[in-house]
């Protein structure tokens, strides 16, 4: 079957659109938080909610074989479609912390439908080329990610809930686009049975399990440096004579990382992922390491710092 041009641009639009909702809770926290007069809101119980989510989400998708079983395309669209409806159900006028704990959590469930799926639809299209193909997907995730701190963060300040409304909006124009103009590829994958032994015999494979732990590690530190780089920024602020946009900063640091995801993608080419990851990992530990000197100094050196 011949791939159509257009195949990879809307994969990515659409996962861009759907991990939208992954971090716009975050992105209005305080403002929600004093609307409500929720007291005891924590940043730390929002982003847990969002993440144990999605890995109880993907753990449940791998054990049903669901995106295995149906049409990747409608298992996106219904994600996006269930997504949407738990980030938007924000706004209804509810008391306590609780309830929104749990839509969030909704929210990263669904997620996993979106994120991984949208990976295995494209990967069903590149069997060649696949390197480069999921590093203009994962750039998509982190503009997606990003993007409710642009909403946010932008000259004319947008309520909470339009926020909110806009990223729901646009996680279901993203598994529309799936839906509707992105069929099945010839490399689709055919369904296999779970088999619960198969789970702790594949680590005993030593390049799989290497693969695995620096994963794990790379998402153990990627998502401690999203959710609380607006945090960070804000101590900076009230330690420093220099007021950061807070909101805009953090989109521009999280989104300058899809530049990096394309470039790891093409040099994975030609050099092989091992290289890459390696090379990125290495380099993103020596800045964890030295992080709390920068915070120390210059503003603009602070931003070129962590962008990088």
């Amino acid at each position: 079957m011949k791939r159509p041009s257009y195949i990879l641009p809307l994969i990515i639009f659409s996962q861009f659109a759907g991990t939208s909702l992954w971090f716009a809770g975050n992105a209005v926290i305080d403002d929600l938080a004093r609307d409500r007069q929720i007291v005891d809101v924590s940043i730390a119980a929002i982003t847990n909610a969002v993440q144990f989510g999605f890995i109880l989400g993907t753990l449940v998708f791998a054990v049903l074989a669901i995106s295995d079983r149906f049409p990747g395309r409608w298992v996106f669209f219904s994600c996006a479609l269930a997504g949407a409806a738990s980030n938007a159900s924000i706004l209804f006028n509810f008391m306590g912390i609780e309830p929104l704990v749990l839509l969030r959590f909704l929210t990263g469930f669904f997620l996993a439908g979106i994120y991984p799926v949208g990976m295995k639809v494209a990967s069903g299209w590149y069997e060649k080329g696949l390197g480069r193909a999921l590093g203009y997907l994962v750039a998509a995730l982190v503009i997606g990610t990003a993007f409710p701190h642009l909403l946010w963060g932008v000259g004319i300040r947008l309520s909470w809930q339009i926020v909110i409304i806009a990223t729901s909006l646009l996680a279901i124009a993203g598994g529309a686009s799936i839906l509707l103009f992105v069929p099945d590829g010839p490399g689709r994958a055919v369904y296999s049975r779970f088999e619960p032994g198969k789970f702790l015999r594949i680590f005993e494979n030593p390049v799989f399990r290497s693969s695995a732990f620096g994963y794990f590690g790379h998402m153990w530190e990627l998502y401690a440096f999203w959710a609380f780089l607006p945090i960070w920024l804000g101590h900076y602020n009230a330690q420093s004579s220099v007021e950061v946009n807070v909101s805009l900063w953090t989109f521009a640091i999280i989104a300058i990382g899809a530049f990096g995801c394309i470039f790891g993608g093409l040099i994975s080419e030609s050099k092989g992922s091992r290289y890459v990851a390696g090379f990125y990992l290495r380099t993103s530990t020596i800045c964890c390491m030295i992080s709390p000197l920068f915070f120390l100094g210059n503003t603009y050196i602070l931003g070129v710092f962590l962008s990088i």
